[in-house]
């Protein structure tokens, strides 16, 4: 048996079982509210209940106090409803919502998802938590003061470790790094949230969504996000590559529409050779979303990748396709200049520094 809680003053539900904090609710289900540490110390999710019963949970009455609890407030990240609620919390759902912090985070899981691509989970204190919107990006701060940034690929209510994915640039900083000797358990500090590439969810317009290569990882926290919410607008994804091993989470992007009928998803390789026998889409990603769309004048487009790959898209879709130019949202993954050296004598690309290296 579950409650149902109602957020004021947005009028937006979710349910709530009994053993689960109400903030574990509302993220589970894609509401995003204020929070912080999630353990009762810093008292950002602190919200008031307007109708109804809760059990206080863990909170501290050093954060919390008693004449707080007796005027309705309560931290919600402690807190667990023990009847229908109506809670009052402002909704994070805008850049202005997002604090910027400073992080120290333990690498908690290395994965080599493909032969020049690392999936990196990153585990924060404790009792912090980054909170950010889904399609943001973190900068990981090196030791000589410059920064290298990556698309979380997680959705922002699993946050319980931070994903990234790099793909290898030999002679990059900070890619050489992880794929010689970065260890599990070593400790990195990162910065963030950062961007504007984030899931509009004041709209029901039909999604378009764009990956080259690596660029998958914030479309993957788009997708996760929205179906988290419930949300049923239509999407289509495509996914771009040179070759097979460059589509490394192949498997999990097929199972979307088999579970969701409102999503689509069609893989597209550029340069697969003729061993792979690829039978699937070929060509440049952004023109088999053309070829399927002619006319996207009714649409939302999220395009992540390579500069030239989402300059082409944003010119194709907004000439050819009728897109409104304040529905194309782009996360263009751009290379620090000394990776660029690098990747001129191994002739390597689509990876992103500074944002990406």
């Amino acid at each position: 048996m579950g409650f149902q809680v109602i957020v004021q003053p947005g009028r937006h539900s979710f349910h709530a079982e009994p053993d689960e904090t109400i903030l574990e609710a509302a993220l589970r289900q894609g509401l995003s509210l204020p929070y912080g540490c999630r353990d009762g110390v810093c008292g950002a999710c602190r919200g008031q209940v307007l109708a109804g019963e809760i059990a206080h949970g863990k909170a501290q009455l050093d954060v919390l106090s008693e004449a707080d609890r007796q005027v309705g407030f309560a931290l919600l990240c402690c807190a667990m409803a023990r009847s229908d609620l109506s809670i009052e919390s402002r909704e994070v759902r805008s850049l202005a919502d997002m604090p910027i912090r400073t992080l120290p985070a333990r690498v908690h899981r290395l994965i080599r998802a493909a032969p020049e691509v690392m999936i990196v989970e990153l585990k924060l204190a404790a009792n912090e938590r980054l909170q950010f919107l889904a399609g943001q990006y973190v900068d990981i701060l090196l030791k000589d003061g410059k920064r290298r940034s990556f698309s979380l690929a997680n959705a922002p209510h699993d946050d319980a470790c931070l994903e990234l994915h790099v793909r290898h640039v030999p002679g990059g900083q900070f890619t050489d790094h992880l794929f010689s000797t970065m260890k599990e358990r070593d400790i990195l500090r990162l910065r963030g949230p950062h961007g504007s590439f984030f899931l509009r969810e004041d709209s029901a317009k039909p999604m378009l969504l764009v990956a080259g290569g690596t660029g998958f990882a914030p479309i993957k926290a788009i997708v996760e996000h929205a179906l988290a919410q419930g949300n049923e607008r239509p999407m289509h994804v495509y996914w771009g590559g040179r070759a097979f091993a460059d589509l490394y989470l192949l498997r999990l992007a097929e199972q979307w529409p088999l579970q969701h009928a409102h999503i689509r998803f069609t893989p597209v390789l550029s340069e697969s050779p003729a061993d792979e026998h690829w039978a699937g889409r070929t060509g440049l990603v952004h023109l088999a979303a053309i070829a399927d769309h002619p006319d996207l004048s009714g649409h939302q487009a999220y395009v992540c990748g390579s500069p030239a790959m989402v300059a082409a898209a944003r010119q194709d879709f907004l000439r050819h396709c009728q897109l409104p130019a304040d529905e194309f949202f782009a996360d263009s993954f751009d290379y620090a200049a000394d990776t660029l050296d690098a990747m001129k004598a191994s002739q390597q690309s689509n990876t992103r520094v500074a944002p990406h290296e």
